[in-house]
């Protein structure tokens, strides 16, 4: 394992040095991509999973940060610009990455600040291992793919995931999927909540991140519930409960009602310091100014 400078020819990012860390699983190489920008203490950024996911959705908070910080965001295995295989993407995978990454390029604890499904991820590594992290904040965290959110149990769920995974089917119903008109419903439906800032052009950036070579594998692992850390909430709720770092999470006020059922209860643990947010799920991307602004005394105190 290893990291590398990549030319800024080979990547667009948000202004930071762009490098790839070189990971292996199950004797498989993966290039992941991360970015750093500014100078401070360590802060990793973690996007949320979803078909669209890349470090860049953290960009704008990430230049808000870099002026405090040495800011560092990642593309996850599967997603953005890092490598996408046909793996049967599941949490094992991310939970070994997360673990392997953060040996590998910080010295000393680090905060870290995780969006969505991230959120699991990092809980489950402070209770694991407490001296890595030394403050947690989370923005609209989740912990239940899009079809377990509706209903779907894991027989079907899985079935939907093969199909997806398939050659030509999949390749059909994941473009189905991804089409520039459907990405701008769902953004409407519950990421943003300023529909004039889904432009054309923006819309047209998150399409081309789908349709990079092997994107649709982790993307419909996430989809169908395979990237689920915890199967329930209480066992979501147990891992806050057994941490030992200080936790900080961000509601948006306008987070689909699952969701936001499941971001209050997390808020209702004692000792966790909350607050909420103009956004939804996508709030670090739409409104980071004021995840900056609620955030701050957090990360300085």
């Amino acid at each position: 394992m290893s990291t590398n400078l990549l030319s800024t020819n080979d990547a667009v990012g948000f202004g930071g040095v762009v490098q790839e860390y070189l990971w292996n699983w199950e004797n498989q190489a993966l290039r992941v991509v991360y970015e750093t920008l500014g100078k401070g203490s360590p802060l990793l950024l973690l996007p949320a999973f979803s078909s669209v996911s890349t470090r860049l959705e953290m960009g704008e908070l990430a230049r808000l940060l870099a002026p405090h910080f040495q800011v560092l965001a990642v593309d996850w295995p599967g997603f953005g610009e890092s490598s996408r295989p046909s793996l049967n993407y599941r949490p094992e995978i991310y939970q070994r990455f997360l673990e392997d990454f953060v040996k590998a390029v910080f010295n000393t604890p680090i905060t870290v600040v995780a969006a969505g499904h991230a959120a699991s991820y990092v809980l489950q590594l402070a209770v694991k291992q407490p001296a890595v992290f030394s403050r947690i904040v989370l923005l609209a965290p989740t912990w239940r793919g899009p079809l377990p959110t509706m209903g779907a149990n894991q027989q079907i769920a899985g079935m939907v995931r093969g199909l997806v995974r398939s050659p030509i089917v999949g390749q059909i119903l994941y473009k189905l999927n991804t089409l520039p008109s459907f990405l701008d419903f769902m953004y409407r439906r519950h990421v943003f909540t300023d529909v004039a800032k889904l432009t054309p052009s923006f819309i047209e950036k998150k399409w081309q991140t789908t349709q990079q070579p092997g994107a649709r594998f982790a993307s419909a692992a996430f989809v169908t519930g395979n990237l689920d850390a915890v199967r329930e909430q209480s066992d979501f709720l147990a891992l806050v409960e057994s941490l030992s770092v200080p936790l900080m999470i961000v509601i948006g006020e306008s987070s689909p009602l699952k969701s936001r059922e499941e971001m209050d209860a997390l808020a209702a643990l004692p000792g966790i310091r909350s607050v909420i947010i103009p956004g939804s799920l996508g709030l670090h991307e739409e409104y980071p100014t004021d995840v900056l602004a609620a955030i701050q005394d957090f990360l300085f105190s």
